[in-house]
């Protein structure tokens, strides 16, 4: 059986979601509809001028409808479907992606800590509270930061590049093969940096949870501190880790 340890991060997050796969279909579903929506104006546009310069002849006429007034309100009758329809799938798409973080951060949480109350008694005296308090704090947050805003976004780029690049390759294809060529060179440098970040980025966490574990000792024996008169000394150790964090 595969290591969970050398899953994708994103397989592994799947996988701890999987009882809410519904939840998380409809939230994917509502991202691709509003993006869809949202790039239908300046269709409506188009088709707004080309009423204007076609009138009978023009696309919608094509389809039997040729009163040029009764062409323009159809249109409108549209573009108001699409803005409501755009509106409504944000409203839902903000709603369920929250839903899932929340759901995601708590189940996250739950079982990081039942883990680490199933350890044995020589990891505590190895590892550092604060460590674990920013594992159970500050890195689950921010996994709940990115499902309730990062998923999405990445999730509407995705939907924008196929369907504006789709589009582009139908109307003008020369033209796209030359807008296509910079794309396998940005995936490169985003994959390569973000190799390199990877390391860095877990170098900053471990300072944290240094940082976090500082704050911990100090502030649950700040009795001790301030009957040995040593707040000064204790400010200095703080400030030495502070900068240390701050300089990663």
């Amino acid at each position: 059986m595969k290591s969970t340890s050398n899953q994708n991060p994103i397989v592994r997050l799947y996988l701890n979601l999987r009882d809410e796969r519904k939840l998380l279909f409809f939230a994917f579903l509502s991202s691709i509809i509003n993006r869809i929506l949202d790039l239908a104006p300046p269709v409506i546009i188009g088709l707004a001028v080309d009423i204007v310069v076609k009138e009978q002849n023009s696309w919608i006429g094509s389809f039997g409808i040729k009163d040029v007034p009764f062409q323009l309100v159809f249109l409108a009758f549209a573009s108001g479907i699409v803005w409501s329809g755009e509106s409504f799938f944000q409203y839902l798409y903000s709603v369920l992606w929250r839903n899932i973080a929340q759901i995601s951060q708590h189940k996250l949480r739950i079982k990081a800590y039942d883990h680490i109350q199933k350890l044995d008694m020589q990891f505590f005296d190895r590892d550092n509270t604060g460590r674990l308090l920013s594992i159970l704090n500050d890195d689950i947050n921010q996994l709940e930061r990115f499902l309730d805003h990062g998923a999405n976004e990445i999730i509407q780029l995705f939907v924008s590049v196929l369907i504006i690049g789709g589009t582009m390759l139908l109307v003008a294809p020369k033209i796209a093969i030359f807008a296509f060529i910079p794309i396998p060179f940005i995936f490169w440098g985003s994959i390569r940096f973000q190799k390199r970040l990877a390391p860095k980025y877990k170098d900053v966490r471990s300072r944290a949870g240094l940082l976090a574990s500082r704050l911990n000792n100090n502030l649950g024996g700040i009795l001790t501190i301030k009957s040995f008169t040593t707040e000064k000394w204790e400010l200095n150790r703080l400030n030495k880790e502070s900068l240390s964090y701050q300089k990663k």
